[in-house]
């Protein structure tokens, strides 16, 4: 998965990055006042490859079905390492978010099992933009940069936490709701990605000519999912798991 903003900071692993830096020179400055430009690399494939992924089990049993055991995942990329790392475990992991990088870059993806009313679902959470001004300027960007990567992050967990599906292959049907975080109005919103098998198998390989034309796939891959967002009992009940937000 690539990186997901425009980091002003040089990336050690430059080729594999979304970012493609490059040094221009200010008129009339010496070397050390040179500038490092990102030139976008957004529109070419994004591809899951599976030796790229580090997996950490951390209290929580496979043969647990997450509506009897809390489940989530946090997922985090690697500038240096090109690596992603995806944790499974009871709450989010928070020792993967740690660090002024992390904070900086805001590019993890977590998500959590839950049943509604008897049936499960996996919500799936991006951060695109808050916090501080920078993703606030590159907020279109990174929307549509984990728009193209969710079929991606979707093959980690699946990948990942294949076991887990083996014993329950009937968790492939569940819906995927992703939420799309924003401080910005147009970006703030939740969207139904279809079944976990479908949505995890949409293509990331096709090369994109430009961001709207991203943007109007995007629609076309959610359009057929129009049902409104689960929502838990108010009371105390059975039909729904966890009680409270893990998220």
């Amino acid at each position: 998965m690539s990186t997901l903003t425009t980091s002003f900071l040089p990336s050690l692993e430059k080729e594999n990055s979304l970012f493609v830096y490059t040094t221009r020179r200010r008129r009339g400055h010496s070397k050390k006042s040179q500038s490092i430009v990102p030139v976008a690399r957004l529109f070419g494939p994004s591809i899951f490859e599976a030796s790229k992924l580090k997996v950490l089990f951390l209290g929580v049993d496979e043969k647990k079905h997450p509506a009897k055991l809390p489940r989530t995942y946090t997922l985090t990329h690697s500038d240096i390492t090109c690596k992603l790392t995806l944790a499974v475990s009871q709450t989010i992991n928070s020792s993967q978010l740690e660090g002024w990088y992390n904070r900086l870059q805001r590019d993890e993806v977590v998500a959590e099992w839950k049943k509604v009313k008897g049936k499960m679902s996996l919500h799936v959470h991006c951060h695109i933009s808050g916090d501080h001004f920078l993703l606030d300027f590159v907020a279109r960007l990174r929307y549509y940069i984990f728009c193209k990567e969710l079929p991606v992050v979707l093959k980690a967990f699946v990948h990942g936490d294949g076991n887990l599906l083996k014993n329950y292959p009937e968790l492939e049907e569940a819906l995927v709701w992703v939420y799309f975080h924003s401080n910005i109005q147009e970006f703030n919103k939740v969207d139904c990605w279809g079944p976990l098998k479908e949505a995890s198998s949409l293509s990331s390989t096709t090369t994109y000519s430009s961001s709207s034309e991203l943007g109007e796939t995007q629609m076309d891959n959610t359009s057929n999912c129009n049902l409104d967002l689960p929502q838990p009992c108010q009371g105390s009940c059975t039909c729904c798991f966890p009680s409270s937000r893990k998220i």
